[in-house]
């Protein structure tokens, strides 16, 4: 479905923006008929919240939207994106808002309320429409919908359509919209090609669900810059098999390709002067005679040896060859994104992305970009005293150190082993799993809006 703005029209209905803490001021700006109807109805200014006015003929003359106070507006985000769904059928504009409100976050969490996720079902969406606020980009904005779509589309297709065969196609037609190249390196060409670990991970699943490493490159100019996304389709853990409850939400293991994706295809969209990597080990931890298993030494395509002490922390051996490739050719700055690892949901929640950065600078942009665009992120740190935990007794590295303390720190020190100098990794959950204002339940983008509002200082 379009997730895009009304073209404008002097026949849009007015939206008036309103928060508490400036109620009474806003409410006298209206025309003393609209204030009175409010302050009669009990317009409190509640997040969401929407008060039609009455017009001529008992038709509505326009609404009144509640921001919500400081202090709601601190614990979410989009909230106002509640509203849409509460306005009956029409096109709305924005006519007025308090000073400082972020416009441009209220225009995407307007779209984002649009999103629906129809492949097996149809379901309705809010048939009110919006004009973009004056001031914002309306292109950048709907480039970002639609790149958010695609990233919740392709964790919320269950994995049985969502192999890496598709995931593959996915890039593919992703490429083709941008201009984009787009070359695999499939099953047994992936040992000549010396990718052994992707190969290891995804040899157990059937021919049609073969591993792969997907590579899309797009731009002739600027800094460089490559992206690099856990492709695991589905996870059952491989020999160490997961319980069913762990298994339930799987297909959305893939959610750091869908994420690098939703980045890339932002950066496409928008004609960024960037020299642009993706690449994506699309694999299937399946159960068969063939699969890896404990105890087994990997060979990376570094030449640094794996002892595999648990096949479910399969993630970081799919992202380590991905990672070596990378480090032959490095760009500007290298970053991974993965749902890597539940020590890092015990730790920061769902909500939360964190994230490591090899340099202090890095960090500081990210962070900074992640408040300006409503897209939350926390930094870990790449702790030096823990890389002997992942450091076994008969090889190179140990990809599943006992003890279960720093799971997802000693996963980042993993990965920076096969990484290029200038690196980030976000270990990420990319799923909503309680539904919010423009968030619904289901798959869902974290950090790739942050790092993309923070690439010029990132890149520069």
């Amino acid at each position: 479905m379009p997730l895009t703005f009304a073209a404008p029209t002097d026949k849009a209905l007015p939206l008036t923006l309103l928060a508490p803490e400036a109620l009474e001021e806003g409410l006298a700006a209206l025309p003393k008929a609209a204030a009175d109807w409010a302050r009669g109805a009990g317009f409190a200014s509640k997040a969401g919240e929407v008060l039609l006015l009455p017009g001529e003929g008992g038709a509505p003359a326009g609404a009144l939207v509640g921001l919500g106070d400081s202090k709601a507006r601190a614990r979410g985000r989009f909230l106002a994106a509640a509203a849409r769904r509460r306005l009956p059928e029409g096109i709305f504009a924005v006519a007025s808002a308090p000073e400082g409100t972020d416009l441009t976050e209220f225009a995407l969490g307007w779209l984002l309320e649009g999103y629906r996720f129809t492949r097996y079902k149809s379901a309705a969406a809010p048939k009110a429409a919006l004009v973009a606020p004056e001031g914002v980009d309306a292109a950048l904005i709907e480039a970002t919908a639609e790149a958010e779509a695609l990233v919740r589309d392709l964790i919320n297709t269950p994995a049985a359509d969502m192999g890496p065969a598709e995931l593959e196609a996915a890039v593919r037609a992703l490429g083709e919209k941008h201009g984009a190249k787009v070359a695999a390196t499939t099953g047994a060409k992936l040992l000549e090609e010396n990718f052994p670990m992707i190969h290891a991970v995804g040899r157990a699943a059937t021919e049609a669900r073969a591993p792969r490493l997907i590579e899309l490159t797009w731009g002739s100019e600027g800094p460089a810059l490559t992206l690099v996304g856990k492709g695991v389709c589905f996870d059952t853990g491989g020999l160490d098999l997961k319980p069913a409850a762990s298994m339930g939400l799987m297909k959305k293991d893939m959610g750091g390709a869908a994420n690098v994706l939703g980045l890339a295809s932002l950066i496409m969209a928008t004609g960024q002067k960037i020299r642009l990597r993706v690449l994506i080990p699309a694999v299937e931890n399946a159960v068969s005679a063939d699969s890896f298993r404990p105890q087994d030494v990997l060979t990376a395509r570094n030449g640094l040896t794996v002892e595999i002490n648990n096949t479910d922390a399969e993630g970081r051996l799919v992202l380590a060859d991905a990672l070596a490739l990378a480090a032959e050719d490095p760009a500007a700055l290298t970053i991974s994104m993965a749902t890597l690892t539940g020590a890092a949901r015990v730790a920061l929640g769902p909500d939360l992305a964190p994230f490591y950065a090899s340099e202090d600078a890095l960090a500081t942009a990210l962070s900074a970009a992640a408040a300006r665009v409503a897209d939350p992120v926390w930094r870990l740190p790449f702790h030096e005293p823990y890389e002997t935990l992942i450091e076994p007794g008969i090889a190179d590295l140990d990809n599943a150190p006992k003890g279960g303390m720093a799971g997802s720190i000693t996963a980042a020190l993993f990965l920076r082993r096969f990484a290029p100098e200038r690196y980030m990794h976000f270990d990420i959950y990319g799923w909503t799993a309680t539904a919010a204002p423009a968030r619904p339940v289901g798959g869902a983008g974290q950090g790739w809006r942050a790092l993309f509002a923070a690439l010029p200082e990132l890149l520069g």
